[in-house]
């Protein structure tokens, strides 16, 4: 069974992982403002929270991420 990654400390794991919201909340795809809004209480998104539970059980990388939005902005 899959450990429950706490999102309401979702802003915990973000400053352990030593990263400001922009740094942190942008290879979500997320703009500063709104990984704030997401870590004081507002619900993440579906998708977005599922990226976050892959990225917490490594199954995918800071690097997949990046090149998932190189991707998609390329349109």
């Amino acid at each position: 069974m899959s450990k429950k990654l706490d999102l309401k400390a979702i802003g915990s794991y973000r400053k352990v992982s030593g990263l400001n919201q922009s740094q942190f909340w942008s290879r979500f795809g997320v703009t500063q403002s709104g990984g704030s809004r997401y870590e004081t209480g507002r619900n993440l998104p579906r998708p977005v929270a599922m990226l976050l539970w892959l990225r917490d059980k490594r199954r995918i990388t800071d690097q997949d991420l990046e090149e998932a939005l190189k991707a998609i902005k390329k349109g």
